[in-house]
């Protein structure tokens, strides 16, 4: 913890996830010291020892500061593991600051020096102690951490029950709450790695193998089941996709939420006979003493024990027929990690080879005498992060002939009786086997069913919900030929002018393109700008076309694509829209301005964005009060005005618009900080590219 791991954000100590009694007792005097610090600085003290003086006081502060951010930030098990140096961190603080406000007391004014006194007795009567409970869990996860290193091994039958105890105490109860613990792990490891330590990147390695084994025993929160993106398809604050989505959690799990399409089709009659071989019937008993194979001894895409372990270029080991069916398929990923692979090569993994036939003689379980027998890579691959999204049991499968999945149903899912059923109804704590490819050609056949476009309609918006934020579901729906499917389902109900269908299809649409450019390529290749096109003639579908634009405009190869389109005009005018009052023209509005920031990185869609008026809107936006009010929105316009002030066409236009410099001249006087840099950007590209734009500029008083 030397290297504090410290990021950006409000000092607030109610956000302290863990050690929050310290943060409590150390926050008030840390916060009334930065109230005044601005007034000892302005001492400007001019002997040596005085400026000595401020220079501690400043370094004291900042790590106090980083101190209780750390406890805001970092992830709950470390800060529980290292307890004790947090511990001493909070009392090495305490006497820095106090030392420090000791030293600057004779260069400050008599008031402020009272100030800082009574800071100094404040600090003094601050007792920090750790929580019981906390250091408990820590002190629970650290022999954790010595058991599996002497034993080597990651089986140990108490494990689960003294980490999920542990968990609790920290307060790691939902997945919600596990997914933003894994999170902030992951970090903790790239930090790690960046910085070249071996000791605590294995440390934190074993603390997130932990909650990716067990994420599966964290509840799913309530309220999870709205879109990713809100009520309507927009997205205010993306810059890139990953941002936007990161952050939303844990999704509905992959096999139960196609459990619930199941379910839900078994409502609309004319749907009973296609989604009647989804191959749904009770799973019978199984032996509860049956040793269950250890994760790293099973294929993360058949979840079956390995014949012919291989390892790929990014460390992962596979089953070898199952990566080289993954790569016959044209992809060039690590299917769990879905990084970029420097090559293809594979490389036989005699050691886990050596422990399968170790563990299988210890359990008495059958050594794998060949690979598995048919499988799905794609439908696999939706549970071969189980641990992570927390939704299928290990217990649930038969290692040696994997024929289907547990699902375990939707809460409070009301199933209508089956027509074989002779039990009346279906308890909702049953588990069902699920066939998963048969799964995957039966919801394509209803999704290109043209009968009931009601229902079909329903379906979508099924679909829409398994998509809303589960990033497996996108990869496995992308690669099965969902994407063409939809745009297909988009394509009739425009041409029926159905609104409700091509909102809802749009919006499907929009959740599997999020955070996937492959997916983003495949819609595109589909259609998908044609028919957003016709959907803009409508003013009710404007918010999800554009919001789909926005979506597609952080592909790089759908730009170019969309600035030669009417889509250019329709999201110019969005950003005329003065209805303050109306939340989804606002956002509308937003996602428009967005979609051209992103069309403006790209220069040769330049051309198609000036002959639209971009310049006239832009200054608009700049100008008009109500606008200007909202977040973000200034400077998003300002980056718009960057890209094109690169052009010669575009500093040609904005000089050629009467007030525009003006505007920016006003900024660097009027606007917020960051305003005013954006501002400045724009008229030292302009000024630096073209000499003829200097003296305009400088004629509007910028100087000063």
């Amino acid at each position: 913890m030397d290297a504090m791991e410290v990021e950006e954000g409000p000092l607030l100590a109610i956000d302290a996830k863990l050690h929050a009694g310290m943060c409590r007792a150390f926050h008030p005097a840390v916060s009334k010291l930065l109230a005044i610090f601005p007034f000892i600085e302005a001492s400007r003290p001019r002997s040596k020892s005085g400026i000595q003086a401020l220079c501690s006081l400043h370094v004291a502060l900042d790590k106090s500061k980083g101190l209780l951010q750390h406890c805001a930030d970092c992830s709950r098990l470390y800060l529980a593991i290292t307890a004790e140096t947090v511990h001493l961190k909070f009392e090495k603080s305490r006497s820095q600051l106090q030392e420090s406000l000791r030293r600057v007391e004779s260069i400050v004014t008599e008031d402020i020096g009272h100030k800082i006194v009574e800071i100094i007795g404040e600090l003094e009567e601050v007792v920090f102690t750790l929580d019981q409970s906390e250091k408990e869990a820590g002190d629970e996860v650290i022999n954790l951490l010595q058991r599996n290193n002497k034993m080597n091994s990651s089986s140990d039958s108490g494990e689960l029950e003294v980490f999920h105890m542990a968990a609790l105490k920290l307060g790691i109860t939902s997945s919600r709450a596990a997914l933003t613990e894994r999170r902030a792990l992951k970090k903790l490891i790239e930090k790690a790695r960046s910085g070249d330590d071996k000791r605590k990147e294995f440390v934190v390695s074993y603390l997130y193998n932990l909650m990716r084994k067990y994420s599966k025993f964290f509840r799913s929160e309530a309220g999870d089941d709205t879109d990713s993106q809100g009520s309507a398809p927009c997205s205010p604050t993306v810059l890139g996709m990953d941002d936007m989505y990161g952050p939303c959690g844990n999704s509905r799990a992959f096999s139960r939420q196609l459990s619930s399409i199941q379910s839900f089709n078994s409502r609309f009659g004319s749907f009973n006979s296609r989604l009647g071989s989804f191959n749904c019937r009770p799973s019978g008993p199984r032996s509860e003493n049956m040793s269950i194979p250890p994760e790293e001894l099973r294929c993360p895409i058949s979840l079956q024990l390995m014949y012919d372990p291989v390892i790929v270029s990014s460390g992962q080991t596979y089953e070898r027929v199952c990566i080289e069916k993954w790569f016959n398929d044209g992809h060039s990923t690590c299917p769990k990690t879905q990084q970029q692979l420097a090559h293809l090569s594979l490389t036989p993994n005699y050691c886990v080879k050596a422990m399968i036939s170790s563990w299988c003689e210890q359990n008495e379980f059958p050594v794998p005498d060949g690979p598995p027998g048919s499988f799905d890579v794609n439908w696999r691959l939706a549970l071969s992060d189980s641990q992570a999204t927390g939704c299928v049991s290990v217990d649930s499968f038969d290692t040696s002939n994997i024929k289907g999945v547990k699902v375990v149903p939707l809460e409070n899912e009301t199933r209508e009786e089956p027509a074989n059923s002779e039990s009346g109804t279906l308890d909702d704590s049953s588990c069902f086997e699920f066939d998963m490819n048969e799964g995957y050609r039966n919801l394509l056949l209803v999704l290109n069913e043209r009968s009931n476009i009601l229902s079909q309609c329903r379906l979508v918006e099924q679909i829409r919900y398994l998509l809303k934020d589960d990033e497996e579901a996108r990869i496995q729906m992308g690669s099965n030929g969902f994407a063409e499917a939809l745009v297909q389902f988009l394509r009739y109900s425009v041409e029926e002018g159905n609104e409700k269908a091509q909102e809802v299809g749009a919006m499907a649409l929009f959740n599997l393109a999020v955070n996937n450019n492959r997916n983003k390529g495949l819609l595109l290749s589909a259609g998908i700008v044609e028919l957003l096109e016709q959907m803009t003639s409508n003013p009710r579908l404007a918010a999800a076309a554009t919001a789909l634009y926005l979506n597609l405009s952080c592909l790089t190869d759908a730009k170019s694509v969309i600035a030669s389109t009417q889509a250019v005009p329709f999201l110019v005018d969005r950003l005329y829209n003065h209805d303050a009052c109306d939340p989804k023209a606002s956002s509308c509005k937003h996602d428009a301005l967005y979609t051209l920031y992103n069309l403006s990185t790209h220069q040769a869609s330049i051309p198609s964005l000036l002959s639209a008026g971009i310049v006239d809107a832009l200054h608009t936006l700049l100008t008009d009060s109500s606008v200007s009010e909202g977040i973000g929105w200034t400077e998003k316009a300002l980056a718009v005005a960057i890209s094109l002030a690169a052009t010669q066409a575009g500093r040609k236009e904005i000089m050629s618009t009467p007030g525009l410099v003006s505007t920016l001249a006003m900024l660097l006087d009027t606007g917020e900080p960051t305003e005013q840099e954006q501002a400045v950007s724009c008229l030292l590209a302009m000024c630096a590219a073209d000499d003829k734009c200097i003296a305009p500029v400088l004629q509007e008083g910028v100087v000063p």
